[in-house]
């Protein structure tokens, strides 16, 4: 929990983060943005994805639209943040000379997001039928 909070502290102070280490190539650290950037990209999409839900699949069930729907911002809200936070740490880990740290962030992700398509699909197909 302190490291969460020392790192929380980082994201809205990233001259501290100058003063870990040694500056790395500077490519590595516009990789370390490029692939903040796509999380957020990735973000923006489940969040658009959750505002779809609710405004154009208007004949779904609302528990099944509204559960669909938070469903989807809240992952969106998850991946931001976690894109800001895996940010400061890979940047930390380059400017310390140590490994990049590892996340199941990516795979509970795609799981989560394979669910709720399959649940959207088993509730789409069910509207069509009833």
């Amino acid at each position: 929990m302190i490291d969460f909070l020392a790192s929380l502290r980082l994201w809205f102070s990233p001259r501290r983060i100058r003063e870990e280490g040694e500056t790395p190539d500077y490519r590595f650290s516009l990789a370390n943005e490029r692939t903040f950037l796509a999380w957020v990209r990735t973000s923006m999409a489940l969040v658009a994805g959750g505002f779809a839900v609710d405004q154009f699949l208007p004949d779904l069930r609302w528990g099944w639209r509204v559960g669909l729907a938070v469903s989807l911002l809240a992952f969106g809200a998850l991946c931001a943040l976690r894109a800001v936070n895996h940010w400061v740490r890979c940047e930390l880990a380059m400017r310390r000379g140590e490994d990049l740290p590892a996340s199941r962030f990516p795979a509970l992700l795609s799981l989560a997001v394979g669910l709720v398509a399959l649940l959207m699909t088993a509730a789409v197909l069910a509207g069509w039928v009833g």
